[in-house]
């Protein structure tokens, strides 16, 4: 008997809770997303990227000034939220302007805020 508060003191298997969590279990491919996505999320630079971006459009030129980082810098990191389809691009000649990809972008941040501020 274990006197670790975070472990039961007794087994007892609760078997439609294990059946219902085996049958809404999420595929190796959505965990593997998931996973990426929560790691990209866990980066201070791509944080403040994010939520630059939950502002308005803006290039990368715009990003820099705003953030204080070199374009080299905040292209490497668009590189990768686009990847992930985090951020979108869209030409306006020679420029490029980011924006969120959709609104499940702005509710994750928005989630995650609510989260941290109710602490």
């Amino acid at each position: 008997m274990s006197n670790d508060p975070s472990v039961c003191a007794v087994r007892c298997i609760h078997t439609e809770n294990v059946i219902r969590v085996k049958r809404h279990a999420l595929s190796a491919e959505e965990i593997t997303g998931l996973a990426e996505i929560f790691k990209t999320l866990g980066n201070p630079t791509r944080i403040r990227i994010l939520q630059a971006l939950s502002e308005c459009e803006l290039c990368v030129c715009d990003l820099g000034a705003a953030l204080g980082m070199t374009q080299s810098a905040i292209s490497h990191q668009l590189r990768l939220l686009r990847t992930l389809r985090l951020v979108k691009g869209r030409k306006e000649g020679k420029l490029v302007f980011y924006s969120l990809d959709d609104d499940h972008i702005t509710n994750l941040l928005a989630q995650g805020l609510a989260h941290i501020r109710h602490i």
